[in-house]
């Protein structure tokens, strides 16, 4: 089984509740989705195509416990479930970011066998994006309470939309919630007074790593 792989490589983790934790990204080629300010269009297509034997040794040179798989849109390729399982026996903890568009059940059923170590960080699609109709919302009803959903925010319609969200899916009782400014348009000072003037339990999300090496930089 192989998999097309746009990039392996090791940075901190830049978002998340495990922001700022060293971190192995494994960038998975292909998107189903075009959203207006996606920052990872080279992932589109190209890549590698790589043996999950391969992966498994390129992050194991890395000497890191923490893994996360994404893309472009990591569930896309099936061979994924096989890296997943093989991850989790090495003892790793490993992060799905997925865009949201694509039922997460099957990743879930990890969670059904009790294997632990195992986080969906899910994107919520705003209107900004121009792909909120993609959304599977059904994946809302397959969260667990260690899963993360991540608005990432342009505008204030954007916010205001999302806050109806998480009101009528009781998102705040379910999993952890994060909200990101779109880096370089709405600014971490706006977006934090959205929050705390409405006094909303989610967890501002920075995309520190572009504050650390730069918006265009790769493999960081």
């Amino acid at each position: 089984m192989q998999l097309q792989v746009t990039e392996i490589f090791k940075s901190i983790q830049g978002e998340s509740s495990l922001s700022g934790t060293p971190c192995v990204f494994i960038r998975l080629t292909g998107c189903n989705l075009r959203c207006r300010y996606c920052d990872t269009v080279y992932a589109y297509e190209g890549g590698d195509w790589l043996s999950i034997d391969d992966i498994l040794s390129k992050v194991d040179d890395y000497k890191c416990n923490l893994v996360e798989i994404t893309g472009g849109e990591p569930l896309l390729q099936n061979g994924v479930y096989l890296l997943i399982s093989a991850l989790l026996k090495t003892g790793k903890s490993i992060l799905i970011e997925t865009n949201g568009s694509i039922d997460i059940e099957r990743v879930q059923g990890f969670k059904g066998l009790r294997i632990q170590g195992l986080k969906i960080i899910m994107d919520i699609k705003c209107p900004d994006s121009g792909m909120s109709e993609r959304m599977n919302w059904g994946n809302l009803d397959k969260l667990y309470n260690n899963d993360e959903v991540k608005f990432v925010i342009n505008s204030r319609g954007d916010y205001d939309w999302s806050k109806e969200i998480i009101k009528k899916y009781s998102l705040a009782d379910r999993c952890h919630i994060l909200m990101s400014p779109v880096y370089d348009n709405l600014t971490a000072e706006e977006l934090s007074e959205w929050i705390l003037n409405d006094n909303l339990n989610v967890r501002l999300n920075l995309q520190i790593h572009k504050y650390i090496w730069g918006e265009s930089v790769k493999g960081v």
